[in-house]
């Protein structure tokens, strides 16, 4: 059964597997995760190299949670992509351009020949109008055959190009697809991370859509720049007002565990309050 992962994921960052002095900086950030990309990232020309380029990074593979990008088995990529990234062992492989749940299960049947590890997950890009009208079998996974699948990716470039949805700076129109992702992920039991913020320098607008996002339930958030790693980080962690009032739920609580409902200075707290303190006090790094 694929679940939420236990390990952080506020800020994830996207690093181009062509780029060996990116590569080389990556065991120095503080970010929770990183995304290895073969694909956007990556000319056409450039693929068999930066193939060649994970190979040599993973021989001396720094303690990060790292997730491989693949190009979408559908392109002339894609297959030698797979290969590379099963050979390597990362956390997760992430696949782009899913459009059903037969895109994941495919991907998954191919990793258990030759028997991949069954720690190595598979993340889903959810970019494409297939995607979300799927979006709910897709998630089923999470909690059905497809034990890999432990999170959706909010692909919102491709996903505002393919469907024509105008990206503003407050993102009123890409709000329902977005909701409709966290939704999908909760009753998947999966993670969920927002789409990527495409001006780095304003990291004023990134602060407040990490909050935004963190209010939408999001895990976390994409990034396409270092700069972008603390301000997501502070945004997608408890604060200290969420822990004390988290801590003071389950100090009620053990005090008293026969009640199935408490009052917390003036507040009905029900189980399902614990069990929400319980998670962020877990969360906590």
């Amino acid at each position: 059964m694929g679940m939420t992962t236990p390990h952080p994921t506020r800020s994830v960052l996207y690093v181009p597997a062509a780029n060996q002095k990116a590569l080389a900086k990556i065991a120095d950030l503080a970010a929770d995760a990183i995304i290895l990309d073969l694909e956007d990232a990556v000319a056409p020309d450039q693929k068999a190299t930066a193939r060649n380029n994970l190979a040599r990074f993973f021989e001396k593979r720094p303690d990060k949670r790292l997730i491989i990008r693949i190009n979408a088995m559908s392109t002339e990529w894609g297959a030698d992509d797979l290969a590379a990234a099963k050979a390597c062992k990362p956390n997760a492989i992430l696949l782009p351009k899913v459009d059903s749940p037969r895109d994941i299960l495919e991907t998954d049947d191919a990793l258990d020949e030759g028997d991949a590890p069954k720690r190595i997950r598979l993340w889903a890009m959810i970019e494409t109008p297939k995607a979300m009208m799927n979006i709910g079998a897709i998630a089923a996974l999470g909690r059905d055959r497809a034990a890999r699948l432990a999170c959706l990716v909010a692909g919102t470039n491709d996903l505002a190009k393919d469907t024509g949805i105008r990206m503003t700076p407050d993102r009123r129109y890409l709000m329902p697809a977005l909701s409709q992702m966290v939704m999908a992920a909760r009753a998947g039991n999966l993670t969920v991370l927002d789409g990527v913020s495409n001006d780095f320098r304003d990291l004023d607008a990134f602060s407040a859509e990490c909050s935004e996002g963190r209010n939408m339930g999001f895990d976390g958030k994409t990034l396409i720049h270092p700069a972008q790693i603390e301000p997501a980080n502070r945004a997608f962690a408890p604060s200290e007002e969420d822990v004390a009032e988290a801590e003071a739920i389950v100090q009620a609580f053990a005090a008293d565990p026969a009640q199935g409902v408490i009052q917390i200075n003036g507040r009905m707290i029900e189980r399902l309050h614990l069990a929400q303190a319980e998670k962020l006090l877990a969360a906590r790094l």
